[in-house]
């Protein structure tokens, strides 16, 4: 069975790589968007501000899929799907930590006035790893 762990999603993982996080709207509907993502333990770790449609999407349904794609080779990829859990303690740091990872800046530089960030730890309930090419 693949884990995070494994040196293929690491590598994934560790790398500057976007992901997408898909979502259930209230109509059943499913929303997806491109963000940034950390490992963290045994879970991944994505960041969001507070009121925005998908962390809005988690809070009333925690079922989520994270998919990872290597930049430079699409089918090379990571899948996750499992359950989110929030929590605004440390989001901040968090979201300076991935800005630094993607962009190389210290502070995440497209922060808002009043803006409340939100941090979304991923239990994996399966994990699919593919390498093509």
């Amino acid at each position: 069975m693949t884990t995070i762990h494994d040196a293929g999603p690491q590598e994934l993982l560790e790398n500057p790589n976007y992901a997408t996080v898909a979502t259930l709207n209230r109509d059943g509907s499913i929303h997806q968007t491109v963000v940034w993502v950390s490992a963290d333990a045994d879970e991944v770790a994505v960041n969001s501000a507070v009121g925005r449609v998908w962390p809005t999407n988690l809070e009333r349904d925690p079922h989520i899929s994270v998919l990872v794609q290597e930049t430079d080779n699409p089918y090379h990829f990571l899948e996750i799907r499992g359950t989110a859990s929030s929590s605004l303690e440390g989001a901040d740091a968090h979201i300076d930590a991935l800005a630094k990872k993607y962009t190389g800046q210290d502070e995440y530089p497209y922060r808002q006035p009043g803006e409340q960030r939100i941090k979304f730890t991923v239990k994996p309930d399966h994990v699919r790893y593919v390498k093509q090419r």
